[in-house]
């Protein structure tokens, strides 16, 4: 099915692993220019970029730290050089740890927010003027804020606290017809997880198998499938929601 987005441009934040991976190579293969980013080298930005290379089209994978504005500015300022304009953005980038909330280091507080929430407004704030008519920001937000999940309690506040900011901001561009969007994702299976010794992941595929309606876990391409529908005139009269991606978890 054509969803009309060859030619479409995007930025993706942190999408040289696990979701961000999958939904940047979703949008490439379907026409999209893709740019996205990292915070460090690796071999998954390194590989990313070949497969990129192999799919063809004017993407680019670059360097940048979220939690330092110059840098978000300069990432904007790359997508304004190559694509003048901006289509949709996908805020995917984040982090995440398990900390018990009374062990919760001052420090670990603000480096969750700087880059789960700080981050979202700075890179969207710096992309206004490459937005327009019919472009789609997408953020990807989490289960846990309706779950409340133990040792998350930093990471669960951020992800609590774009569905506030995206709520406001689709009632503040929709004038403008610029959409604003949340995935609310469920546990989805990455290379991180492949990565777990076999005991624990059978252990956690188990524990959480038995919560979710379908039986198994989401994967990074449907994942990458719900952006397309968001980025696609096929959801042009939404706005303002949280789409849940979850399997049907309870």
């Amino acid at each position: 099915m054509d969803l009309g987005l060859n030619g479409k441009t995007a930025l993706v934040t942190g999408g040289t692993r696990g979701v961000g991976r999958g939904i940047v190579l979703k949008l490439a293969r379907s026409g999209v220019d893709v740019i996205t980013c990292h915070k460090q080298e690796s071999d998954a930005a390194a590989s990313l970029a070949r497969e990129l290379k192999e799919i063809g089209g004017r993407h680019q994978v670059v360097r940048a730290d979220l939690a330092d504005p110059e840098q978000v500015a300069e990432l904007v300022g790359e997508c304004r050089q190559r694509f003048g304009r901006l289509d949709l953005i996908v805020n995917n980038a984040g982090v995440i740890n398990h900390v018990p909330y009374g062990k919760l280091s001052f420090e670990d507080w603000q480096r969750t927010l700087a880059t789960n929430v700080t981050a979202v407004h700075l890179v969207i704030q710096n992309a206004l003027p490459l937005l327009g008519e019919g472009s789609s920001v997408v953020s990807i937000g989490s289960k846990s804020i309706d779950a409340g999940i133990p040792l998350r309690a930093h990471y669960t506040a951020t992800k609590a606290a774009l569905v506030g900011l995206n709520r406001s901001l689709a009632r503040e561009f929709g004038p403008k017809g610029i959409r604003f969007n949340i995935l609310s994702l469920g546990v989805m299976r990455t290379e991180a997880m492949d990565a777990m010794p076999a005991e624990q992941r059978e252990a956690m595929t188990k524990r959480y198998t038995e919560k979710i309606a379908l039986g198994r876990f989401g994967t990074t391409e449907e994942a990458g499938d719900a952006v397309l529908w968001l980025a696609s005139d096929l959801s042009r009269y939404v706005t303002g929601a949280v789409v849940p991606v979850d399997g049907g978890i309870g």
